[in-house]
């Protein structure tokens, strides 16, 4: 049926909308819009916060068992979730597909970040997690007959600059080991999940995306609650303090269970274009929220630094995008 618009006043011409059954279709895909975009604004806001609840978080235990218990009490929830709506589990090689998927994007990804805002701003990490568009461009360079459209290349040169126009202003910072180790770690997070990104994208085919990420939590729970013990970085859960619970809850039914389920709903019902949208909200999100609950240092020269990397990480989006629908 092709797209239908609402009668105009003053035209006798018959339209779709006339006949009731179309009218009563064409509102219904109004609210299933109107649905989505709220869902993206969810979407938008509330995993930009994520990164100043986990800043909260980590100021009062571990780092990386904030992640661990995290990961696993969303990945149960999830497995739950569609083991009663009767799906399938994974079989033969789709185990490993998600074990790389859960060490990639969870386990290197999320712990890392978790790890990172320990040493460096919640604003600064979401800027430097935003980058992985850039770095999945430097990896596509080393794919033979790869080619780098002029537009993509522009964009990966903004994206760097805005990056270089932020550490300026942290230069002093630099003399800080603790806040070298913190970008170190958390530029190291970027990149792996552009690695992760690369590898679902090429792999998604294979096993279903939803409920192995489910599965994948859980994998990536007890990996770092592994990793938590062996490195000394855990405390007994009695130890853990109200506001690191409170922060956990949060992380888990808005970041992990409402956000993500808000991600799906819109993923179904609008352009891929328009839902990356939420890409570039997530980052000044996360710089204004943490300037306001932490006092994280918010100058002029870090939010043209950050326009400028949005800019680059937007140009590089759209050139690939229009690459691959013309590919």
């Amino acid at each position: 049926m092709r797209e239908s618009l609402p009668p105009v006043a003053g035209l006798e011409k018959e339209t779709d909308t006339d006949h009731p059954k179309n009218y009563t279709s064409f509102i219904r895909r109004r609210e299933t819009k109107a649905k989505a975009l709220i869902a993206l604004a969810i979407v938008s806001f509330f995993w930009g916060t994520t990164w100043v609840a986990s800043r909260q978080g980590v100021r009062y235990m571990p780092a990386l068992q904030l992640a661990a218990i995290r990961q696993f009490l969303a990945g149960v929830c999830y497995v739950i979730f569609f083991v009663i709506k009767g799906a399938a589990w994974p079989r033969g090689k789709e185990w490993v597909h998600i074990l790389v998927l859960s060490l990639l994007n969870l386990v290197i990804t999320n712990g890392l970040t978790t790890l990172g805002v320990k040493y460096i701003s919640a604003g600064l990490g979401s800027i430097i997690a935003a980058i992985f568009p850039l770095w999945m461009v430097v990896l596509s360079l080393f794919r033979p007959g790869t080619s780098v459209p002029s537009k993509g290349v522009l964009g990966l040169l903004l994206g760097f600059g805005g990056v270089c126009i932020i550490f300026y202003e942290h230069l002093r910072d630099f003399l800080d080991p603790d806040f070298r180790f913190g970008i170190f770690i958390s530029l190291t997070a970027s990149i792996s999940w552009a690695f992760g990104t690369l590898y679902t994208k090429h792999k998604a085919h294979e096993f279903n995306p939803y409920f192995s990420l489910g599965i994948q939590m859980v994998i990536a729970g007890m990996l770092l609650f592994g990793v938590s013990s062996a490195t000394g970085q855990l405390i007994p859960f009695r130890a853990i303090p109200w506001q690191s619970w409170t922060s956990i809850a949060y992380l888990v039914i808005i970041g992990s269970l409402l956000a993500f389920a808000a991600y799906l709903y819109a993923l179904q019902h609008l352009p891929i274009g328009q839902l990356s949208i939420y890409a570039y909200i997530n980052p000044v999100v996360a710089v204004l929220t943490g300037s306001l609950l932490f006092g994280e240092r918010l100058t002029l020269l870090i939010g043209m630094g950050g326009l400028v990397t949005l800019l680059g990480i937007y140009l590089v989006d759209v050139t690939f995008r229009k690459k691959g629908k013309k590919g």
